[in-house]
């Protein structure tokens, strides 16, 4: 056994050329990582509820091909990816539970795909660990059925990193380089600057060694990303503008230390801004500081099963994609570090699996419990903080979805238009365009809102406390749960022709 996973193992070079002549990688399942990908599916569909409803991002993807609502404002640092991904669904059904179980199937097979990519570069057990330990964050199973971006960059950095190893070994291998495109452009597709971060240090390798895989990588990103950088010369004037647009929708990019606001985050808290408050309990955050040092470790394993460079490329990967959001961005959101996460997944679980097992494969009975129960209670504080942030999320949009309801009682039925404070996720959940006159969603006017309430149902909705603007102040006020709803008089009906 020791010989034949020394055969396999020794770099990505060996793995590689055996995957030309037909070993597993390309021509058969594993099934491990198989039953790994459908236990995550099966997971999301059970832990985070398909009538989990919208979130205020979600809605702005999937608005833009929707049945239900016209298309939301889309501000500069966002991409087209995730409402390209989600069309299928959603341009001809309102079903919320229908996109969750879409996106929960597609995620599980993404993620079976992404980890075949590494096969023959370390053992299938390590890769099915690797898969269990990404699949079982809370932050992952959250993320995983949800209209966001940051998981298939995540899966995309997987599958252009292990092709990459591949193609280095084995410059005949076409599956690999199509991989490397593919995984590129679809981390591309989803978040642009993502995907440059995420892929600098291939870049480096391939143009000081590799001049071939660089035109293959750079190929994959301008696919990816082409789209994204048309549409800023066509709507924001210019690329240089789009992304100072989108530095200061972020609040400017910089030296912005974040490191604890992410830790502040792994509390269930999907948007830290301002990140403010104590922090979580040591119990939730005890697997962060433990995860650098099982990396480290998975690289002392791999120097000494002669595949450091695979384990290497993982961790520089792991680290260009960390840094703009530890240290260039003032706030956090977990999601923002899943690509971090799925690349260190594969050398702390060649660690663990290291440390639980002998050469031989025979287990350390003592280690393997020890690092049982210790799993054990990690993945008890993982789904505590899923359970509560599922709850708490789904009460947000249960109150969006009540004051879609009470605005359509009071007669803001489409066509319609809502604005004011949660005026996006408000105007999808009834339907109606939505009007943003401040902040970093402005695309419309006070003027333009009143010419339209002139024509068709209008809604000013502002919070507890707050004034309307003033254009609004004689208008009908009503309560809803979180905000309060400023109606403007029905609109005059044209006299029939």
């Amino acid at each position: 056994m020791a010989n034949g996973a020394n055969a396999l193992l020794v770099g990505g070079r060996r793995g590689a050329t055996e995957g030309r002549s037909g070993t597993p990688w390309r021509t058969r399942w594993a099934w491990p990582l198989v039953a790994v990908a459908g236990a995550f599916t099966l997971a999301q569909l059970l832990l985070v509820r398909p009538g989990l409803g919208l979130g205020w991002d979600e809605t702005v993807y999937v608005s833009q091909y929707a049945a239900q609502a016209p298309p939301a404002f889309f501000s500069a640092p966002r991409a087209r990816g995730v409402s390209l991904l989600v069309a299928p669904v959603v341009s001809w059904s309102t079903s919320t539970e229908l996109l969750r179980t879409y996106l929960a199937l597609l995620s599980g097979l993404g993620l079976c795909v992404a980890l075949h990519c590494w096969r023959g570069l370390f053992p299938d057990r390590v890769l099915a660990v690797a898969g269990a330990l990404f699949a079982s964050l809370w932050v992952t199973l959250f993320y995983g059925p949800q209209a966001m971006p940051n998981l298939w960059v995540a899966l995309g950095g997987l599958v252009c990193a292990g092709c990459f190893l591949r193609a280095r070994a084995d410059r005949r291998d076409r599956a690999a380089l199509g991989g490397i495109a593919a995984g590129a452009a679809l981390m591309a597709w989803m978040r642009p600057t993502d995907a440059v971060w995420l892929t600098l240090p291939l870049l480096v390798l391939a143009a000081l060694r590799h001049p071939r895989l660089a035109l293959v990588l750079l190929a994959g990103l301008a696919a990816g990303g082409a789209q994204w950088v048309i549409e800023a010369y066509i709507a924001h004037g210019g690329l240089g503008q789009r992304l100072s647009d989108a530095s200061r929708i972020q609040g400017g990019l910089g030296w912005n230390p974040a490191v604890e606001d992410q830790l502040r985050g792994l509390a269930g808290r999907t948007l830290c801004r301002p990140c403010t408050g104590s922090l979580p309990h040591p119990a939730v955050m005890a697997w962060w500081f433990v995860l650098p040092l099982l990396a480290a470790a998975g690289l002392a394993v791999a120097v000494r099963a002669r595949r450091t460079a695979p384990t290497l490329l993982a961790l520089a990967c792991a680290a260009t994609a960390a840094f703009p959001y530890l240290f260039m961005i003032g706030y956090a959101a977990p999601r923002f570090l899943l690509p971090v996460y799925a690349l260190l997944a594969i050398p702390v679980a060649d660690a663990l699996v290291h440390l639980v097992t002998r050469p031989a494969g025979r287990p350390r009975p003592v280690a393997a419990t020890a690092t049982a129960l210790a799993l054990a209670g990690h993945l008890a504080a993982q789904y505590a903080v899923l359970d509560r942030t599922v709850e708490r999320t789904t009460g947000h949009h249960r109150d969006w979805a009540r004051t879609a309801a009470q605005l359509h009682r009071l007669g803001v039925r489409p066509p319609c238009l809502v604005t004011g404070a949660d005026a996006i996720p408000v105007a999808y959940y009834t339907g109606c365009s939505s009007a943003n006159v401040r902040g970093h969603n402005v695309n419309s006017t006070e003027a333009a809102v009143r010419r339209t309430a002139h024509r068709i149902p209008t809604a000013v909705l502002t919070r507890p406390g707050g004034a309307p603007p003033a254009y609004a102040r004689d208008w009908a006020t009503h309560r809803s749960p979180l905000l309060r709803l400023h109606i403007a008089p029905a609109p005059r009906r044209k006299p029939p022709v």
